[in-house]
């Protein structure tokens, strides 16, 4: 029996919490982006397991990894960095390498990382998880992307100079959320979810509007000419 197809494709935008992984869930019928209640898993391998699984969903982690240690950037950070300029270029941090991830904790790894700051340790075992779960045959449905990467295309490739932790920073991309997911603005500013923070329910919206373009193959790649590690999956960030 050919199942029936569906008169709408199921988005997600998906970012990392305190709680574990946020989720914005929506339903995209023609150019109509329909966002669900966000919640909080733990583990990633329920957000890649979720049913019903995700026509597209951009994911706030890396994809495509550096083998040996050579410094905090790849080649597609270089390039994000630089488009959304200063001084939102700090909040893309730095990955370490496939071997790097071999270890256990932040701390051990930065004896190999030494580039790694405090903040980069504490977020390295959501990291570690995208780089042991993420595997090539997800690329076909999840992309790696960034919120401030997405908040500046969203903002016509102009960079914003605000931070999402400010007021004036939350209300100018809950603007572009309104202009761009009308609806979707109402959804991420209730509360959020045990485990996350406001903060991140705008991040994840972020990654729900580049899911969309995923959905459209609209969306454009960092770096232009692609690049794939050892394991086969592309080295990249899309917008």
């Amino acid at each position: 029996m050919v199942a029936k197809k569906l008169p709408y494709k199921n988005l997600a935008g998906i970012t990392t919490c305190p709680g574990g992984w946020l989720v914005l869930p929506a339903r995209m019928a023609g150019i109509t982006v329909a966002a669900e209640e966000a919640f909080v898993v733990k583990n990633l391998f329920d957000v890649l397991d979720y049913r019903p699984s995700f026509d597209a969903a951009a994911i706030n982690a890396p994809m495509g990894l550096k083998d040996f240690p050579d410094g905090p950037w790849r080649a597609c950070d270089v390039d994000a960095r630089q488009y959304v300029g200063w001084p939102r270029a700090a909040a893309i941090y730095g990955v370490p390498s496939r071997q790097s991830f071999q270890e256990r904790s932040g701390e051990a790894a930065a004896r190999t990382e030494p580039w790694m700051n405090a903040a980069d340790k504490r977020r390295f075992h959501r990291m570690r998880e995208a780089a042991q779960e993420l595997q090539p045959y997800h690329a076909r449905r999840f992309v790696p992307a960034h919120p401030d990467v997405s908040f500046t295309a969203m903002n016509g490739d102009v960079k914003l100079k605000t931070s999402p932790w400010h007021e004036d920073g939350r209300l100018e991309r809950l603007q572009l959320i309104k202009d761009q997911l009308p609806g979707v603005d109402d959804v991420v500013t209730r509360t959020p979810p045990v485990g996350a923070h406001p903060k991140m329910l705008i991040d994840a919206a972020a990654m729900l509007w580049t899911a969309r373009r995923q959905s459209g193959r609209a969306i454009s790649r960092f770096p232009l000419d692609p690049t794939w590690d050892t394991e086969g999956m592309r080295t990249e960030l899309v917008r």
